[in-house]
C-alpha cells in the first residue's frame, strides 16, 4: 500500500451494514438510495430556484444555496459507497480511499456547521437591527464569510486526515460502520493515539463549539427583540428563521447524541443509527423543512417546476 506510514494493513472493510440479515440489507439499500435521490433532486432544485429567481438574490437564500450544495456533497461523500458495496458484494475501501472519504466528510460536516452559524448570524442582523440590514450584510461579507469557512474547514480535515496517515494499522481492518470515521479508526490502530485524540478535542472541538455558541448568542437575541414587538409582528419575525431553527435542531441533536455521551452508552448500531441522521437524513430533510415553511420559497420551486413541465410540451 501507499508509504506513508507504511502500516501492514492497505484496506479496510465497511462491515456496518452488511451484518443484517439479508432481507434488511436489501430493504436498507432500497432506503439509501431513495434518500440520496431526494437529497439531490431536493437540493439541486433549492440551488436552482435560487439562482433563477432575482428576490431571492439575498444574504439568506446566498447562504441556504450554499448549505445545499454542501449537503449534496455530504451525501454523496457516504451513500454512493453504501451503494456499490451492495451492489459489488464487496465491502473493501482502500486505505487511501478512506482517508480521501475521511477527508472530505470532515470538510462538509464542518462546511454545515459553519454555514448554520453564518445563517444565525444573518437572522439575527436581519430581525435586531432590520434598518442596517443592508449595509452590515454586504455582498463582500457574505462572500468571505462563506470562503472563510471552506478555507477553516479545508485545514481541520488535513490536520486530522494527516494524524491519521501517520497511524500504524497492523491488526484488525474491519470498521464497524457504514463509512470512514476517524474514532474506529483510532481504535483500530496499533500506534500510540492521544495526539489524534488531543486535536480532536482541542480543535475539532472548538470548531464544533464556537459556531454552536455564536447559533445560541444569536437566537437569545433574536428572542429578547421579538418579545418587544406586537403579537402579529412577533410571530412573523419569528416564522422568518423557524426553518434554520429546525435545522439547527435535528443537526446538533443528532451530533451531541453520537459524540456527547458517555462512551459506556455507545453501541454499534445507535452509533450508525445517529450518523446516518446527520450525513444522511439532515441532508435530504433541508430542502423539505426550508421549502415547506417558506412561501418564497415554494413560489420560485414552483416557477422552477412550471419552466421545466412547460419545456417538455
Amino acid at each position: 500500500m501507499g508509504g506513508t506510514n507504511q502500516s501492514s494493513v492497505s484496506e479496510f472493510l465497511l462491515l456496518g451494514l452488511s451484518r443484517k440479515p439479508q432481507q434488511q440489507q436489501q430493504l436498507i439499500f432500497l432506503l439509501f438510495l431513495i434518500m440520496y435521490l431526494a437529497t439531490v433532486l431536493g437540493n439541486l432544485l433549492i440551488i436552482l430556484a435560487i439562482s433563477t429567481d432575482s428576490h431571492l438574490h439575498t444574504p439568506m437564500y446566498f447562504f441556504l444555496s450554499n448549505l445545499s450544495f454542501v449537503d449534496v456533497c455530504f451525501s454523496s461523500t457516504t451513500v454512493p459507497k453504501v451503494l456499490a458495496i451492495h451492489i459489488l458484494r464487496n465491502q473493501a475501501i482502500s486505505f487511501s480511499g478512506c482517508l480521501t472519504q475521511l477527508y472530505f466528510l470532515c470538510v462538509f460536516a464542518d462546511m454545515d456547521n459553519f454555514l448554520l452559524a453564518v445563517m444565525a448570524y444573518d437572522r439575527f442582523v436581519a430581525i435586531c437591527h432590520p434598518l442596517h440590514y443592508t449595509t452590515k450584510m454586504t455582498h463582500q461579507l457574505c462572500v468571505f464569510l462563506v470562503v472563510g469557512s471552506w478555507m477553516v474547514a479545508s485545514l481541520n480535515a488535513l490536520l486530522h486526515t494527516l494524524l491519521v496517515a501517520q497511524l500504524y494499522f497492523c491488526g484488525d481492518n474491519v470498521i464497524p460502520h457504514f463509512f470512514c470515521e476517524v474514532t474506529p479508526l483510532l481504535k483500530l490502530s496499533c500506534s500510540d493515539t492521544h495526539l489524534n485524540e488531543l486535536m480532536i478535542l482541542a480543535v475539532a472541538g472548538l470548531i464544533m463549539l464556537a459556531p454552536f455558541v455564536c447559533i445560541l448568542l444569536s437566537y437569545i437575541l433574536i428572542a429578547c427583540a421579538i418579545l418587544k414587538i406586537s403579537s402579529t409582528g412577533r410571530w412573523k419575525a419569528f416564522s422568518t428563521c423557524g426553518s434554520h431553527l429546525a435545522v439547527v435542531c435535528l443537526f446538533y441533536g443528532t451530533i451531541i447524541s453520537l459524540y456527547f455521551n458517555p462512551s459506556s452508552s455507545h453501541s454499534a448500531g445507535r452509533d450508525m443509527a445517529a450518523a446516518m441522521m446527520y450525513t444522511v437524513v439532515t441532508p435530504m430533510m433541508n430542502p423539505f423543512i426550508y421549502s415547506l415553511r417558506n412561501r418564497d420559497m415554494k413560489g420560485a420551486l414552483r416557477k422552477v417546476l412550471t419552466m421545466r413541465f412547460i419545456s417538455t410540451q
